[in-house]
């Protein structure tokens, strides 16, 4: 069984980096976001720099959710879904490989671009760390929780707006605890807000892991009947 989820994981990294346009996609449209957020607030940097953090966080779970169709849809239309759900693999494992590559190949280059783009917000030098550290533990519970969404909507042609709106309101707890986690350490880690920021934000992506692939081999089982 672990290999059969080693050979999926490995399979959608090798598909995503030979059709491209996935991670590609989202980290363009995280720095246009990202750049014409001075050109509507203005040159205030004062302004810019305390507006940073929840800015970054907000334009990364846009660009997240722009690429949510892609966790089932191509195999569910050349029938790949259909073998993997009679295959070894339980339902469940196939939708954390499924969202753990996700995340590798969407999530992490938003993390790692996200302080590089700050600087474009004036983003102080002592919150580009717990600012990337809250979204190294967050933006896992955005692939997790939107595999979700993908599940459901995984029958319908084109459904990646629908399977935003389904799991944005799941997203607001992620963005709640990573702005206020960034925020509260941006002053030291030694502070009784940052670690408890932290926490939450690390219970929510806990519980992602648990429920998400639950709740996406659930829908997967009833688009598939």
């Amino acid at each position: 069984m672990s290999r059969a989820f080693l050979a999926l994981l490995l399979r959608d990294l090798r598909l995503a980096a030979r059709l491209g346009g996935g991670g590609g996609m989202a980290v363009f449209f995280f720095l246009v976001v990202i750049a014409i957020v001075p050109l509507g607030v203005g040159p205030d940097r004062p302004l810019l720099a305390s507006l940073a953090p929840g800015m970054l966080w907000v334009a990364l779970l846009l660009a997240a959710l722009l690429t949510l169709d892609r966790l089932f849809q191509a195999d569910y239309e050349d029938g790949s879904l259909d073998l993997l759900s009679t295959g070894p693999l339980p339902l469940e494992l196939v939708a954390v490989a499924k969202a753990l590559a996700h995340w590798i190949v969407t999530g992490l280059p938003l993390v790692v671009s996200a302080p590089l783009l700050g600087v474009l917000l004036n983003l102080p030098s002592a919150a580009a760390l717990p600012l990337t550290l809250a979204m190294l533990i967050g933006t896992p519970a955005l692939s997790f929780l939107g595999s979700v969404g993908a599940a459901l909507t995984v029958g319908i042609r084109r459904g990646g707006l629908l399977a935003s709106l389904l799991v944005l309101p799941f997203y607001i707890p992620v963005l709640i605890f990573g702005v206020g986690a960034a925020a509260a350490a941006s002053g030291g880690f030694e502070g009784e807000a940052g670690r408890q920021a932290f926490l939450l934000l690390g219970a929510v992506t806990l519980a992602s892991f648990a429920v998400g692939p639950l709740a996406a081999a659930a829908a997967l089982r009833a688009n598939l009947r």
